[in-house]
């Protein structure tokens, strides 16, 4: 799979509502790209999209988030590199709408630089924040 598979499935998943507190940033999605420096290995590009839920307590109260991600780990090449660090997020409930907010990163530099690559690894993980 490259971005281009991706990213239809991520905007897909993400029109999914869920049932999740009454709050502005209840449910969220995150697209973030950049070079990042790993205590494993050599530095990579990746290509983030994450959706998060706020998870309460029994009383109602936020206690954390949970995040889940779909990682495109690429070389970081000259091209990709010069993108630098870039994040977006949109929250359902807001005054935003998903198709316009996904629309636009779709016009992004990086969709189009990143097709001229593969990904050397996709991770899907789970983390709380």
């Amino acid at each position: 799979m490259d971005s281009d598979e991706v990213w239809p499935r991520f905007v897909r998943f993400g029109s999914q509502r869920f049932a999740t507190a009454d709050t502005p940033d209840a449910d969220g999605l995150l697209f973030q790209y950049g070079t990042t420096h790993t205590f494993e290995g050599p530095p990579v590009f990746t290509l983030d999209l994450a959706r998060q839920f706020e998870v309460n307590d029994a009383s109602g109260e936020h206690d954390h988030y949970i995040q889940l991600h779909v990682e495109l780990r690429y070389e970081p090449v000259l091209q990709l590199r010069a993108l630098g660090h870039f994040e977006s997020w949109f929250f359902h409930d807001t005054d935003d709408e998903l198709d316009r907010w996904a629309n636009g990163l779709g016009h992004q530099e990086v969709r189009t630089i990143i097709r001229n690559f593969h990904p050397t690894e996709i991770r899907v993980y789970q983390e709380r924040v």
